[in-house]
């Protein structure tokens, strides 16, 4: 966002600072200012002069000596030139013995300048130099009556008619002037506009803010009779305004709106453009101009595009269309693409004898998703993605109106067609002056706040104690935004320093993050390195984990916008990555690998999405290389002491897992719910990871983990009664588990079974096919009493008669 000094001070009259002054002021309330550049910085002693006599130079053909007027009482200094396009009498620029141009005539800016000092061509003295436009730093584009080679000419633009001799040149080209560039953030739409910048300059500099007065145009007729509009979209186009102006007249703009638009880097091009680049620039509403001869049927139609429609816009281009991008059309065609540009088959020529006027607002992010999608971006794009006050367009296309009456460019046609579905009416937001010093640390009154928010066009209403916003204003919503305008029109550097007041608390992490803290410790106790992978996978993923279709795990949350298909889908397990790791571990040679990983998974609730899923936080552990199942179940009961999970977990082989080996998995079960799986990878899935060894996991559900773990302690004195400990040793079948042997052992042990251990497996010669033997030591304890032998022969029997059931047998 650029901006003239000389445009601002059309609406701050009374300002009267220097560049750097207004930098600096400008920045600490708040509107940035990047940077600024003076037009004049390498223009030194330029005057207007008349050439009053051209001579032949004698000894250079395409050289001529020329007498120039430099002063109103008649002094006169002899210059020589090759310029071909001047005669006598032409008033021109002339830069003065040690002056200084900015440039060369090709259009080569010299930093510092280039000084012009007395000297002699072939012989004959020269006092100085007459400018083209491109040596005082500016170019044809931006002076379009300009030559295309020589010097400029003042006297052949009506323009600078009674233009006095010896005066600045500078000046009177509009050069004396500073551009300031803004950083403007994105929810501060009205400083997009001359408007916005004047009024937060007059604010900041307690100037009073003089905005254009806009009258009411137009004749007796009536716009609605030259036009109907129909707004198909509304949810796209809040609002829409069309005015009418008839008996054109195309002309060069005035040369004061030149200069503004010229400093503002847009190209003059004539009254009627001009006028819609300079409402654009000041309000920062984009408007458009159809030839209303070549609207058929006299309507506009805002709607939707269609499906393969194609449109050709005013560059030249065809431009293909869908149903997400926002149309202007008349009765039977498109004639814009809304909010980016106008079409072919209705521009502006020098033939236009009736015009229509558009002002609209149009929804921010489709106009910029439809830019996108079209390949190209425009000025006015640009505005409107920014998301623009409805209530701007009516007052944007009046002043437009009235320039084109003061600029006798047309006749305006009285009344506009203005559809308007849904008003946006200013807010109202309670205030309080002392919420607002207790934020800030200050003592400012409170008229003085609400002379603040004079300043800047917020109202405040004394009955109920509101500040009301105008719509333009979508920044401020809430006290807060409030006590923010206070701050920065008072001062930032006004502000004391002030000490934080409040109780103390002490920091600490939430019960959550204690919980994760402690697995990410007992991991890395055990060997296994942290690893982090994508939350996006491909959706082939769930083919290398031999997942069946139409399987859950397969419902994704699919990404509108993605960096390819390898990260199209949300993750919905998270062993992907684990084995991913381990591969390109395995695959550079790296041995016995462990990792683990606290990452989230996303669940949809339902497909297609209608809210945000189920983000479950999975601790995984992978490794391959030395240890095995029985290694990883140790990490994992391990983990399960650690945070007080101190009741019995049981493993269920039935865990059905595809990924896994299907002799070598299980669910793992506490509190009768699953919280998790471990197991084998299935050598299909190694082999589709190239993983050329036996690697195993475990994926803990940390959501069930948290909602059971506690890190409260009961302590239980030391008994003072002796134990008494049993070993027996069991034959039984090889599918028979350890864990239905331990589930009798507990069920029959009663009060007294203190703790068992399983310690012996054995497989061989000495037992019959398709049979293991088990050793067990059971240990038995009373709290209150020594135990008697027959208290714990009575106990062993019923564990004993319980374990036979099963079909086992005390080995002999």
């Amino acid at each position: 966002m650029n901006t003239p000094l000389s445009w601002i001070k059309a609406y701050v009259p009374d300002l009267d600072v220097t560049a750097q002054e207004y930098t600096d002021a400008l920045t600490l309330t708040g509107t940035k200012v990047e940077g600024y550049e003076k037009l004049d910085a390498d223009l030194d002693k330029i005057v207007v002069g008349k050439i009053v006599k051209i001579e032949r130079h004698p000894d250079a053909d395409k050289l001529i000596v020329c007498q120039v007027q430099v002063t109103a009482d008649g002094e006169t200094v002899q210059i020589v030139t090759g310029a071909p396009n001047v005669k006598e009498g032409d008033i021109v620029p002339v830069v003065l013995d040690g002056g200084r141009v900015a440039g060369g005539h090709d259009g080569n800016k010299t930093p510092g300048g280039i000084k012009i000092k007395k000297g002699k061509l072939r012989g004959i003295e020269s006092c100085g130099m007459m400018c083209s436009i491109e040596e005082l730093g500016s170019t044809r584009e931006m002076y379009p009556e300009s030559p295309e080679s020589g010097i400029y000419i003042f006297s052949d633009n009506p323009a600078y008619d009674g233009i006095e001799i010896g005066s600045s040149a500078i000046t009177a080209l509009g050069l004396n002037d500073v551009v300031f560039e803004y950083e403007v953030t994105s929810n501060r739409v009205d400083c997009f506009g001359v408007l916005g910048i004047a009024r937060e300059a007059a604010a900041t500099f307690r100037k009073k803010y003089c905005p254009p007065v806009v009258k009411e145009t137009g004749n007796s007729e009536k716009a609605s009779d030259y036009i109907s509009v129909e707004v198909q979209d509304t949810d796209l186009c809040s609002r829409y305004v069309a005015r009418v102006v008839k008996n054109i007249k195309i002309a060069p703009s005035p040369m004061w709106m030149q200069r503004r638009l010229a400093a503002c880097g847009i190209r003059p091009i004539n009254n009627l453009v001009d006028i819609t680049n300079y409402v654009m620039e000041e309000y920062s509403q984009p408007m458009h101009a159809y030839d209303l001869d070549l609207v058929a049927g006299k309507k506009i139609i805002v709607r939707r595009g269609k499906d393969g429609e194609e449109f050709q816009t005013l560059d030249g281009q065809i431009r293909k269309i869908d149903s997400s991008i926002l149309m202007i059309c008349d009765a039977e065609k498109p004639v814009g693409i809304a909010g980016i540009m106008g079409g072919e088959n209705s521009k502006i020529t020098d033939d236009v004898k009736t015009l229509l006027f558009e002002a609209a607002c149009f929804d921010g992010t489709n106009i910029r998703l439809s830019g996108k999608k079209l390949g190209f971006r425009t000025d006015a794009a640009a505005k409107f993605e920014k998301g623009l006050d409805p209530n701007t367009a009516m007052e944007a296309m009046n002043r437009a109106c009235q320039l084109i009456e003061e600029l006798g460019a047309g006749e305006v046609v009285g009344g506009a067609v203005d559809v308007y579905s849904k008003v946006r009416e200013a807010r109202r937001i309670s205030f309080s002056a002392d919420r607002t010093n207790k934020i800030l640390g200050t003592n400012i009154d409170k008229d003085t706040m609400i002379g603040y928010f004079k300043q800047i066009d917020l109202g405040y209403d004394e009955s109920t104690g509101e500040v009301i916003v105008p719509s333009w204003r979508q920044d401020v919503e809430s006290q807060a935004d409030l006590d923010e305008e206070v701050a920065r029109f008072y001062g930032y550097d006004n502000i004391p320093t002030t000490l934080p007041t409040g109780e103390a608390t002490t920091g600490k992490l939430s019960f959550k993050h204690r919980i994760e803290g402690v697995a990410r410790n007992l991991a890395e106790q055990f060997g296994f390195s942290e690893g982090m992978n994508y939350s996006f996978e491909s959706p082939k993923v769930f083919n290398k984990l031999l997942i069946p279709e139409g399987d859950k795990l397969r419902d994704t949350v699919v990404i509108s916008n993605p960096l390819g298909e390898d990260f199209s889908v949300m993750r919905t397990i998270s062993l992907n990555g684990m084995l991913n790791s381990l591969s390109t571990n395995y695959n550079r040679r790296n041995k016995n690998v462990r990792l683990y990983e606290l990452g989230n998974i996303y669940l949809p609730k339902a497909l297609p999405i209608t809210e945000l899923p189920e983000e479950r936080m999975q601790f995984t552990l992978g490794m391959y290389g030395e240890g095995d199942f029985f290694d990883l179940k140790g990490v994992i009961e391990e983990y399960f002491e650690k945070i007080g999970m101190k009741k019995l977990v049981t493993y269920d082989p039935k865990a059905g897992k595809p990924f896994l080996h299907p002799g070598r998995q299980a669910n793992i079960i506490y509190d009768e719910t699953v919280i998790g799986y471990i197991g084998e990878v299935h050598p299909d899935v190694l082999d589709n990871y190239n993983i050329g060894d036996k690697a195993y996991v475990a994926v803990l559900d940390m959501p069930e983990i948290v909602s059971r773990a506690t890190f409260d302690v009961k302590y239980e004195g030391i008994t003072k009664y002796p134990a008494v400990t049993r070993d027996i040793s069991m034959v039984m079948k090889k599918e028979i588990l350890a864990g239905d042997v331990e589930a009798i052992i507990r069920k029959n042990g009663g009060a007294i079974l203190e703790s068992y251990r399983l310690f012996d497996i054995y497989e061989g010669a000495q037992i019959k096919e398709g049979h293991k033997s088990m050793a067990y030591s059971i240990s038995f304890r009373a709290k209150d009493r020594t135990l008697e032998e027959k208290d714990v022969t009575e106990v062993m029997t019923k564990i004993l008669n319980g374990l036979s059931k099963l079909g086992i047998e005390l080995r002999q």
